[in-house]
């Protein structure tokens, strides 16, 4: 999903948007407001948190009540719903609490939030509980570690709020040494009106329960869920589109989609491989002058053609980031010849292609390479040298030159410079290249990739924005399984173990507790976790870019087995309503930018939204657009006629909206009307002390894929 190029530039004055509601049987002026904003109850676990953060990276408003703090608001009826120009309004479309019942019994609370979801037909999510009567549920068939289990969603899951996935639900299991998921399965209480939606079978036995299921009872909805999670395993972030969705009954401001997109970085040029007793790679950086011999990877004509076959063949379209030079250089080397442009010029169809620089130059501050590690290097007056803007200038534009003539499919607002230079790189150099912003300028150069690693937030660069990108543990200089297994072992094992000790005085989570076996250590450890690293950030909604290397698309085409693997998970988590969205870089870099505008926007209090009867209205500043979900076959009334709304994901209609021509508001009409409740049952009482639930070490704090237990820390650079 493109969200940019849906948001046409505003007005001035605020963005109004309606959406029509399906009518109701009393008559409009009777019908009350109802604000598209969740209430979030919060006892500090990470279930609660998880939910918050799914709202928040959708664009969803929410609102949170600390039950940890002394003065927090009292949840009562004046908090829940006003009146607001005469006319009733609730100030939540719906509330998630950290159970069934967290207020005590007895509780006013409870009553008064009961009260107020029979009303307005406001759902509610109890985000980790205990089954019992009171939840809908018997006494659990089973309680313990979920680790590992692989629940199934039920048909009723699938017609109903989970019907984007394929079925199966994998708990992970990420360190034996570390309890990361507990749980209860239990079957619906007699005669109470509960459906699961997602079940499993008890670990080494064959009673089945409910992990997710809906508790119909006393006019009010809940979706009772009985294992506890965090915001980044990936048992929750396969249901959280679900919860959110089933929570908002479809109709809501904010949106998410899954995306995946993966930048090879240096093609035509050739990089420096790894020397495997040196523990440094000669001709680069990172080995003292004169040390080693210095030896190049470089894809063959081969190569390219196996890339053009496997891009067709999984559907990805990789992103190319080419440096003319690098073939030219070849061509002045071999006679003039140059097989591997050749054919991946021949094939340019088969990818996406990006501006790397002609020559691929650190384009930052002039690199004063006699010593490890390298420094700026310092004018006479004790300034930093930087590199000109005139060489900045030839990079960009020299290269985009070889690429017109080769006719490559190019964005000319797009560059990645090399190594991401020319941006602040610390410790070296902490400033960006004063001559890179005018540089950019003057090639017209919107889009700057950036390494996520260093700097995870977009920011301006003169004219351009950056779009951040993750660097995959796949080495730039590595063309076979043993060189990267051996500098893997290299990076992260202990100084006793041979290694560099990096792990001794800062853990990161890619630490081992041993070297790797440098023939099998490839594809039974790195490949998984780096597999399972890059799948995580396509399942949190997040859009930016990862990137490889040509040199791994050579000799053993390492690069691949990580790739495969990562659309093959997905292909077997996901129904084909829900695709990976592979954006190139532009329509990254836009996304970003858009969601940075709403933030903003919802951060400082400046967005309002809310329904009356068939209408929905959105107010944010000027120049915002908004983004909402909607069910599929929602249109958009214009002037003249209606468009369509959106694009469909995950069963719904889903984008970035703006008043169409000579308009100030935007008018959607929905086909169908959200769920209502249905009467039975009665209000819990409060969860008993014994009963609460158990949060192990690895929900509590994230044990992320292959650490073995170690504390979990921020990512490595990469290289």
């Amino acid at each position: 999903m493109n969200r940019t190029a849906r948001a046409a530039a505003l007005g001035a004055g605020a963005l109004l948007i309606a959406l029509s509601l399906p009518a109701q049987p009393a008559a409009a002026a009777e019908q009350p407001r109802i604000d598209l904003r969740v209430l979030v109850v919060t006892d500090g676990g990470p279930a609660t948190a998880a939910i918050a953060a799914e709202l928040d990276a959708q664009g969803t408003p929410f609102t949170t009540v600390d039950l940890r703090r002394s003065g927090r608001p009292a949840i009562d009826a004046a908090f829940l719903a006003d009146t607001v120009d005469g006319r009733p309004r609730a100030r939540f479309q719906a509330v998630v609490l950290p159970n069934d019942n967290p207020f005590g019994t007895g509780s006013a609370e409870l009553a008064a939030l009961a009260a107020y979801e029979r009303t307005y037909n406001v759902p509610q999510v109890d985000a980790y509980t205990y089954a019992r009567p009171e939840a809908g549920l018997q006494k659990p068939e089973y309680s313990g570690s979920l680790d590992g289990v692989r629940a199934e969603v039920t048909a009723a899951g699938e017609a109903g709020p989970f019907g984007y996935l394929a079925g199966a639900v994998p708990f992970e299991d990420n360190s034996p040494a570390v309890g990361e998921s507990y749980g209860h399965l239990a079957k619906p209480a007699p005669g109470a009106d509960f459906t699961p939606y997602v079940e499993a079978t008890a670990p080494g036995g064959s009673s089945r329960g409910s992990l997710v299921g809906e508790y119909r009872h006393d006019g009010r909805r809940e979706l009772v869920v009985t294992f506890v999670y965090n915001q980044y395993q990936q048992q929750f972030r396969l249901i959280a589109r679900g919860v959110v969705d089933w929570l908002t009954q479809g109709v809501r401001i904010g949106a998410s989609r899954n995306y995946f997109a993966v930048h090879v970085d240096d093609v035509f040029g050739s990089d420096d491989r790894w020397d495997m007793e040196l523990n440094c790679t000669p001709g680069d950086i990172d080995c003292p002058p004169g040390q080693g011999q210095q030896d190049g990877i470089r894809m063959t004509p081969e190569d390219a053609t196996y890339a053009a076959e496997w891009s067709e063949r999984r559907g990805l379209p990789l992103d190319l980031a080419y440096n003319g030079g690098g073939s030219e250089l070849y061509r002045e080397e071999n006679g003039g010849d140059d097989p591997l442009a050749d054919q991946l010029v021949e094939d340019r169809s088969a990818f996406r292609w990006v501006n790397h620089t002609y020559n691929h130059p650190f384009l930052g501050c002039e690199q004063d390479t006699s010593k490890v590690p390298w420094s700026c290097a310092k004018n006479a007056d004790g300034s930093t040298k930087y590199v000109s803007r005139t060489e900045i200038d030839d990079q960009v534009s020299l290269n985009r030159a070889w690429g017109t003539r080769a006719e490559l499919p190019l964005d000319n607002g797009e560059l990645v410079t090399g190594e991401h230079s020319g941006l602040r790189v610390l410790p070296q150099q902490p400033d960006d290249n004063p001559n890179l912003a005018p540089a950019l300028g003057d090639n017209g150069v919107r889009w700057l990739g950036s390494d996520n690693s260093r700097e995870p937030g977009q920011r301006q660069v003169g004219p351009s924005l950056t779009v951040p990108r993750y660097p995959m543990n796949v080495f730039y200089n590595a063309g076979r399984e043993a060189e990267q297994v051996d500098e893997y072992n290299w990076i992260y094992t202990r100084k006793s173990d041979g290694g560099s000790g990096l792990c001794e005085n800062s853990p990161v989570t890619t630490c081992l507790d041993k070297p790797l076996d440098l023939t099998t250590g490839y594809a039974d450890h790195i490949v998984p976790v780096e597999s399972a690293i890059a799948l995580g950030h396509a399942l949190s909604g997040n859009p930016r870019p990862h990137f490889i290397h040509q040199s791994n698309l050579a000799e053993d085409r390492i690069g691949y087995p990580v790739l495969d693997q990562v659309l093959d998970a997905y292909e077997e988590l996901y129904a084909p309503s829900t695709p990976l969205v592979k954006l190139r870089m532009a329509d990254i870099g836009a996304e970003l930018r858009s969601r940075a505008a709403w933030d903003a926007a919802l951060g400082a209090g400046r967005v309002t939204a809310y329904r009356i009867g068939d209408t929905v209205t959105v107010q944010a500043p000027a120049g915002v657009a908004a983004t909402a979900t909607m069910p599929t076959g929602t249109r958009q009334q214009l002037v003249v006629g209606t468009g369509a709304f959106g694009s469909p994901y995950a069963g719904r209609s889903s984008g970035w909206v703006s008043p169409g021509l000579l308009q100030d508001r935007v008018t959607l009409t929905l086909p169908s009307a959200p769920p209502t409740g249905r009467t039975g049952g009665g209000t819990p009482a409060a969860v008993p002390a014994a009963r609460r639930a158990h949060v192990p070490p690895g929900a509590a704090t994230y044990v992320p894929p292959g650490t073995a237990g170690h504390t979990p820390k921020s990512l490595p650079t990469g290289r």
